[in-house]
């Protein structure tokens, strides 16, 4: 039977991003389809249809995301209802375990069959969550090859389909051109700055990645930042970036783009970057970097005894080793940054080794087409919902 609809929910920019891949795949392999849902700007450039946008609903930790409930819980009514009115052939969930697990009981109760696309990370904290997914998902789709057994051991049918970065992270130009356009010194040495895409973590971490900026740059006047913001940003978090680029007397050795991050971080010899995806990013341009997180006191508090892991980022993870530096909490100062970055800059051997590192990181993520093998595995379900109902 044709798959004719498909409702999906992401809550985040790098959902979103893998939504679009996922989208543009799912109109190739199936003409004609519609894909409505939970989404943002990469989903509906991709040609998904907006019934809700995320925008405004993401943010990191247990405290902040009370503040959230109400815009959450009409985002739900509004899901539930468009599945009800239109009845899609199957939901697309990807990641966003808050909202994306309420949602995906609702649905199933509508007889609809669930794919959860890029599930929650269990396997570093609230593994217990495998339970619920094990009673909503009628098929997992996974980006990282060590998942597959913790699933199909807990009796949840999953395929492996490998990461969408691969295909995703690739950068617009060379170095060369990409500094020079940006009115940078291409031979300088050069510092991408990641500070998160979420307004409450950028907050957090960007004060002291512009701090530790200073200090590299008193140890090393050569060095030059680029700060990548991701899209739909308050201008007003940035405004510490932009005195630090105003500070400068020409040429300028800081500045701040948006959209950009393959380019950024293709043309750096350093990323400080905040965990999380932008971690596994980087590591595919073969950049060197320092990872840093905070959350507020509270939420680390309440956090920190569900996590079974003793590293954060997902390039560690992944490794099973610490590839990179990662400075969490209290940890995490303008001086440790500083520091790290500057041996990372100045000790050739030990950029080599993280880079032998972060190419072991890539071998893990499977080869290019994921998105291509996530929306076959996600007709799949579709379409036997659709055999099954006629």
């Amino acid at each position: 039977m044709t798959v004719r609809r498909l409702l999906l929910s992401c809550g985040e920019p790098s959902g979103d991003l893998y939504a679009g891949a996922l989208t543009c795949e799912l109109r190739s392999l199936a003409p004609g389809i519609e894909v409505s849902g939970l989404g943002g700007p990469q989903f509906a450039a991709a040609g998904g249809r907006l019934i809700a946008d995320f925008r405004g609903l993401a943010v990191t930790g247990l405290t902040e995301a009370i503040a959230k409930v109400p815009q959450s819980l009409r985002t739900l009514r509004r899901m539930v209802d468009a599945a009800r009115d239109h009845r899609p052939d199957a939901l697309v969930v990807i990641d966003f375990p808050d909202f994306n697990f309420p949602l995906a009981r609702r649905i199933k109760r509508l007889g609809i069959p669930i794919v959860y696309y890029i599930a929650p990370q269990i396997w570093a904290w609230r593994s217990g969550r495998i339970k619920t997914i094990r009673r909503i998902a009628d098929r997992v789709v996974v980006i990282f090859p060590f998942e597959e057994a913790i699933y199909r051991d807990s009796g949840v049918p999953v395929e492996f389909v490998g990461h969408p970065l691969v295909d995703l992270a690739r950068p617009s130009s060379p170095r060369a051109p990409f500094l020079t356009r940006l009115g940078l010194a291409p031979e300088a040495p050069t510092v991408a700055v990641l500070p998160g895409s979420r307004p409450n973590e950028v907050r957090r971490i960007l004060p002291d990645l512009v701090a530790a900026a200073r200090l590299v740059r008193g140890r090393l006047p050569r060095a030059q930042f680029v700060f990548a913001r991701a899209p739909n940003l308050d201008d007003r978090l940035f405004e510490g970036a932009r005195r630090l680029s105003d500070s400068a007397s020409p040429p300028a050795f800081s500045i701040i783009v948006e959209g950009e991050s393959d380019a950024v971080l293709a043309s750096a010899d350093l990323a400080l970057v905040a965990s999380g995806t932008a971690t596994v990013q980087t590591a595919l341009h073969d950049t060197p970097m320092v990872v840093v997180y905070r959350l507020s006191p509270l939420t680390y508090r309440l956090g920190r005894p569900l996590v079974k892991v003793d590293t954060f980022a997902m390039v560690n993870l992944i490794a099973g080793e610490r590839v990179v530096p990662e400075l969490i909490q209290d940890a995490f100062t303008p001086e440790a940054v500083a520091a790290e970055g500057l041996s990372m800059l100045t000790d050739a051997g030990r950029a080599a080794r993280i880079r032998e590192g972060l190419k072991r990181v890539r071998a893990r993520l499977g080869g290019p087409g994921a998105s291509r093998r996530a929306a076959e595995v996600i007709l799949q379900v579709a379409g036997e919902s659709c055999a099954a109902s006629s």
